[in-house]
């Protein structure tokens, strides 16, 4: 039996695509937004189970509301997990960045209301939490804590996508108590495991590269880290719970980097693994008690790494 129609934006990304596959496999009919339907990178979609009877790609970006429209009209639900890619070196962060991430999510938000949606489920990230220098040292952070966009232009690197990640969860939840659209938003920390997809993407990164080469350097630091199918499992359980409101942090495992590394040696030693760790930025932690008061649970970081290699094999990305 049908459960309802919910749309999932941005379908066809590493997240989106276990969301897909978790929805179809509990009973849901599946709107997913993609750029081309017929794009080979979205393959992977068409072959999941049940995608022939109950999933439909739609064609949209995040800056196209008709297009959005057209995916959301008749769903009770939807899941914007679209987001613009997380990147440093871009010529205009604005444009590039921000608008796609704040225009696109009130492009989602103002279709949502049009087709009378019941519920939205944002994905934001940690990165909409983590840089606040106010904040307590040594107190986890939790979801009271949000990123000072100030400070965040102070950083370098990744700031724009901090800055972009930050506005548009804020607007979107902004929104909900304006409107009484009920939204809900959760906040992964770094996403790694296995792929559905066939290329790599971001953070699918963090571990292919402590294996793939020996002469690389990198920075030791805390790390935050959830599976990917975990992930999944809580964009759900918010979207199913009535009592689920305001945000979420959903992370599963606090890491340093040095201890990562090793525990990757002891578990693949016949990888390659970087030879230098340099002192690295300072601690962090989070916690995810609200989420887990919830209902959600994490399975332990050894499965992820372990599935997660296995994957790498398998598509030829490691050797």
């Amino acid at each position: 039996m049908v459960k309802g129609t919910v749309c999932v934006t941005g379908g066809g990304g590493y997240q989106a695509s276990w969301l897909v596959k978790l929805l179809l496999s509990k009973g849901y009919m599946v709107h997913a937004t993609v750029r081309d339907p017929d794009d080979v990178k979205n393959a992977h979609l068409k072959t999941l189970e049940n995608a022939a009877e109950y999933l439909q790609l739609f064609k949209a970006e995040l800056l196209d509301y008709d297009g959005l429209f057209a995916a959301i009209k008749g769903c009770v639900g939807v899941f914007h997990v679209a987001s613009p890619i997380l990147q440093d070196n871009v010529s205009n962060p604005e444009k590039e960045m921000v608008e796609p991430a704040v225009s696109g999510t009130s492009n989602v938000l103002k279709a949502c209301s049009m087709a009378n949606v019941k519920r939205v489920v944002v994905v934001s990230s940690i990165a909409a939490v983590m840089y606040n220098p106010n904040w307590p040292k040594g107190q986890p952070m939790d979801e009271s804590c949000w990123s000072d966009i100030e400070y965040c232009h102070t950083k370098t690197g990744l700031k724009w996508y901090y800055i972009a990640k930050t506005i548009a969860e804020r607007q979107a939840l902004e929104y909900g108590k304006k409107t009484g659209l009920e939204v809900v938003t959760v906040c992964p920390s770094i996403i790694i495991g296995p792929m559905l997809q066939s290329t790599m993407n971001a953070s699918s990164w963090f571990i292919y590269m402590m294996l793939s080469d020996d002469r690389k350097t990198i920075e030791n630091g805390t790390r935050m880290l959830v599976d990917v199918r975990d992930m999944a499992e809580a964009l759900l359980l918010v979207y199913e719970k009535p009592e689920a409101e305001g945000r979420y942090i959903c992370s599963s495992h606090t890491v340093a980097v040095q201890d990562f590394v090793e525990k990757l040696k002891s578990m693949y030693s016949n990888y390659y693994h970087p030879k230098q760790i340099t002192a690295g930025d300072e601690d962090w932690d989070l916690t995810s008690e609200k989420l887990l008061k919830l209902g959600w649970s994490y399975r332990p970081l050894e499965e992820t790494i372990v599935d997660s290699v296995k994957d790498y094999q398998e598509k030829g990305i490691l050797k």
